[in-house]
Formats: C-alpha cells, structure tokens, sequence
C-alpha cells in the first residue's frame, strides 16, 4: 500500500497567497497528483468551487477566494473588473454579489455557474497593466470603468475620482493618462473638468461642490486647498487673510473624526485664523448664502473687493444687499 502523498509545501503556500484556493493545473504542476486531489475532494478537507477549482479548507469560500477562482478560471491575463475591481480597490465598501472577470479576447468567455460573470476584453480597452492579488484592472482604469456607466451621474463620477486621489492611491495626472489612452470615454469633458479641479486640490464632492457653488461664481478669492498646519490637513484656506474653511460631507461626525476636527478648530484657533465650517446641506441648498458669510469675514479681515452676483442671487436678491 502506497502511503498517502502529502501536499507539497509550495502548493499550501500559493492557497495562501490565493485565499485558499488553487486550480487542477497549479497542483499538478507542483506534483500534487491526481490521486492526492481525489483524496482531499473525498476526504472533505478540500472543497471544488467550480470545476478544477479547490477551496482547499473545509469553510465557506470568502469573497476574495471566490474572486480568485474567477480568475482561475478565466485562464492566462483574466483580471477582475468592474464593480468587484471598484471593491478590490477600496472604492467601493460592500462586495458586488456578481464578480465581473475579464478574460482576452482572443478567447472564449468560459460559461461556468457560480457568482462570476466572464466578459471579453477588446484589445486597447484598458491599459495592460494588471495588478494586485487578486489580479485586477488599475484603479484608473477602474474609476474610468464606472463613470463609463451609462447611470453614472455628474456628482457619482465626482465621488469617484476624489475618493481615487485620496489617500495618494492614484493622481489626476494618471487618471488623464488612462483616459487619453482609450478611444472613447463616456462623458469627456466633464471629465476633463473634474480631473482639473481635483488637481487642484480637491479632495470630496463636497469641497467640489463649494469650489463650483460658493467660491467661483461669487468671484471669491482662490483658496488654497489641502493646506498642512500643524501635521492636519485644511480643506480650503485664504492664506492672505488667515480665514480657515472647513467642509464635512457626512451627516455628522462621531468618534476619532470628531476629535480630528476639534484638534485641527483649536490649532487654527490657537495661531489666531478664524474658522468658517459648512456641511454638506449648507453648500448644496444654500451656496449663495454660504458665499456672503465667507465674503463678510474675508472683508473684514482685509479683503478689499466685493462678492460677485451669481445667477441664483439675481432671483433671490432680497437676500443680499451688496
């Protein structure tokens, strides 16, 4: 009686680098036999996921590992795109129940049952870069992916790119690079757009929406974005002036954030700048008003010019008074 192959040290090591899972091809090529896969399948301790393919623990396949089998499944160059790419990249927070894979499209899209969804990749597409682990698209390619969606609006697209650049994760610069490389792009020039105000320095929908609302169309000055004081980051400061504008996007801040924010009020407190801070229902139902509180300190503190009329003050004008 032959005693029982045991399972080669490399193959454990590449189930871990993949999630625990492996193909029929990997094991055998690192001389795990047939009739070693056979005894694990039997024995339970491996469990097939699709054919040839092994979750080589006895649990419940994670969303990784059943990323990872999408590609194994795919063959050479299959990457993950789309929404699960989106996810792989921190764009986005919850796992797509449907795993999109891209496969060359020299081949053919393997029709398998299971969560993935297999697409062929036109030739140029993308650019030929694929990183991480799982495999997946760049996140330019990726941000560019979703605005590409027929249902992706002005201000989803906006909330793409900034949250790509936070974090130094990407640039504008290499978001430009990729779209230029493509011989179309959904909506180009409001991408070109957005990609010139995020290189200036913004950084959330919300300091977008002031830029484009409050500060250009009341001829404010131009502020500076993303100012370090005292190792904190300022959403938007009037150096000339010392006025400190600060943007919170969410409902309400709790917790760490709410002690970030307090550090980074009383360091601007302490070396004596005036602070202004505005949610996100301030600037998007009332940027006109906005714009005259921000004018108001901005004079007093020595600005010498006037706000600027935007076209919704004209219909309001019973609410200013220059």
């Amino acid at each position: 009686m032959h005693p029982r192959q045991p399972v080669p040290e490399q193959l454990r090591q590449l189930a871990q680098l993949q999630a625990g899972v492996v193909s029929r091809e990997q094991a055998l090529g690192l001389g795990f036999g047939e009739a070693g896969i056979a005894r694990m399948i039997r024995e339970q301790v491996w469990v097939r996921l699709s054919r040839g393919i092994y979750l080589t623990t006895s649990s419940q396949p994670s969303w990784t590992a059943l990323a990872w089998s999408g590609v194994l499944i795919g063959g050479d160059a299959a990457r993950v795109g789309g929404s699960a790419a989106a996810h792989l990249h921190g764009l986005i927070p919850a796992p797509p129940v449907t795993i999109e894979i891209w496969v060359p499209a020299a081949g053919s899209a393997p029709r398998v049952s299971g969560p993935w969804s297999f697409r062929r990749e036109r030739p140029g597409a993308r650019l030929a870069s694929t990183v991480g682990s799982p495999p997946r698209v760049t996140i330019e390619d990726t941000v560019l992916d979703l605005i590409d969606d027929p249902d992706c609006d002005p201000r989803s697209a906006a909330n793409w790119v900034t949250m790509a650049v936070q974090g130094r994760r990407t640039t504008p610069a290499r978001i430009l690079r990729a779209a230029e490389a493509r011989r179309f792009v959904r909506q180009r020039r409001m991408l070109m757009t957005l990609l010139d105000d995020v290189g200036a320095g913004v950084r959330s929908p919300i300091e977008l929406d002031y830029l484009r609302t409050v500060e250009r169309p009341h001829g404010l000055p131009v502020g500076r974005r993303q100012a370090s004081r005292r190792n904190t980051e300022i959403d938007v400061y009037y150096d000339d002036f010392g006025l400190v504008v600060e943007l919170d996007g969410r409902l309400g801040h709790t917790g760490l954030g709410r002690f970030r924010d307090m550090r980074r009020d009383n360091s601007a407190t302490t070396d004596g700048l005036a602070t202004l801070r505005y949610g996100r229902a301030d600037v998007l139902a009332s940027p006109c008003e906005v714009a005259l509180q921000v004018a108001a300190n901005l004079m007093r503190l020595g600005w010498l010019d006037v706000p600027l009329r935007c076209d919704h003050c004209r219909r309001v004008t019973e609410l200013f008074a220059w």
